[in-house]
């Protein structure tokens, strides 16, 4: 929805995304969509979207290049939707709010930009792929609605944010 609280983005659409044009929908969405339902949430009720707008070849990793050219898109994504929480979900895009560190140190830690609070998070590929990244995922999970109903406490790097009005989600 474009009044969306909360948003998704993911890396670049996979074979079925790219078929349906519409992102999360093969393996690693219907993870998504069971990881969204055990907070009692629903795909219609969050903003999904990817970093990278075209499916690279073979399925590979987005270049800095394809992020840079499709930066635009998904800035004013962000602008339009406006959301209190944008959940990262893998590497690539966990680099809008963390650069320098590795999503397995980071994974489940908000960090406010403005008045945006970011939770980066393992993509749900990962825990299809290795199937011991899928605890740190339900546990990152779970942890969405404490987050989301504290977000007044999440500090900004600067710490000069003023804090946004209680949001409840959940």
């Amino acid at each position: 929805p474009a009044n969306a609280h909360i948003m998704f983005i993911g890396e670049a659409p996979g074979f079925h995304e790219d078929q349906q044009a519409i992102p999360f929908v093969g393996a690693a969405g219907r993870l998504l969509e069971e990881l969204l339902a055990s907070i009692n949430l629903t795909r219609e009720q969050v903003f999904i979207t990817n970093i990278v707008k075209c499916r690279p070849p073979d399925n590979r990793d987005p270049q800095p290049d394809e992020i840079a050219a499709c930066r635009p898109y998904l800035d004013g994504q962000i602008a339009r939707i406006a959301p209190k929480v944008i959940v990262t979900l893998g590497r690539f895009s966990m680099q809008l709010a963390y650069t320098g560190v590795s999503i397995s140190r980071v994974h489940g830690q908000p960090k406010r930009i403005g008045d945006i609070v970011y939770v980066p998070m393992f993509h749900p590929a990962a825990a299809l792929h290795q199937p011991r990244y899928r605890s740190l995922i339900e546990q990152d999970f779970s942890r969405l609605p404490e987050l989301v109903s504290g977000m007044q406490d999440i500090a900004s790097d600067d710490q000069r944010s003023a804090p946004p009005e209680q949001l409840s989600l959940f």
